[in-house]
């Protein structure tokens, strides 16, 4: 439930919306919106979770770990955020923390990201550990630690996208929601304002025509 929406300014929502204002069907719609869903919204999870198990078992501390991706000029996926900041904290993390330290039999996966997000927030605030790093690393501590896979079995189920789709299992309710919305309050076509997307040309090229 914790990733069903975040609201209608996200990619995803956004072509949701446009797309049902447009008077496409349901499914159209949801569609559009999930055709986002990748390393830059959403689709982190899959990624954040091979990185880390990657250092964790490779036996990387973490400054070792950030200062390696920082080498191979790399984003650590699943760190940082647009709004939210170590002063602005995600309270859908928060919960999801809590309940991951009282449920979960250990959570080493989840301790050494911690420890990767004070260093990465020490060096600008908003780089946390967000909520698809959290879910990636703390499902990989569910699988390692619950007893009922292998660590061949939890790695394949990472390796396959699993985890990315929770995320989009989560997201595909809050699209269907704005979908409906946008039906309800009977939404005409979406026309995107000028001013966004308007443009001054240089000097050297008033009067250019292309044709």
């Amino acid at each position: 439930m914790v990733t069903a929406d975040h609201g209608p300014a996200v990619s995803g929502a956004h072509n949701c919306i446009v797309t049902a204002r447009a008077g496409k069907d349901l499914v159209s719609s949801l569609c559009s919106g999930l055709l986002t869903i990748g390393d830059r919204f959403g689709g982190a999870l899959d990624a954040a979770a091979k990185q880390f198990s990657d250092a964790y078992d490779k036996g990387l501390i973490p400054m070792e770990f950030v200062n390696e991706m920082r080498k191979q000029g790399k984003l650590i996926m699943g760190i940082g955020h647009r709004v939210k900041s170590i002063n602005n904290p995600d309270m859908r993390v928060k919960i999801l923390r809590d309940y991951a330290h009282s449920t979960f039999p250990a959570t080493p996966l989840l301790d050494y990201a911690t420890k990767v997000e004070k260093i990465t927030t020490s060096k600008k605030p908003n780089l946390i550990l967000n909520v698809d790093g959290f879910i990636g690393v703390a499902m990989v501590d569910m699988l390692r630690n619950c007893g009922c896979f292998s660590l061949e079995e939890a790695n394949e189920y990472v390796e396959i996208g699993a985890l990315n789709g929770l995320f989009v299992l989560g997201r595909s309710m809050g699209f269907i929601g704005h979908y409906l919305d946008q039906c309800r309050l009977k939404q005409g076509l979406y026309r995107h304002p000028w001013d966004d997307i308007s443009y001054i040309m240089p000097e050297n090229m008033t009067g250019y025509n292309p044709m």
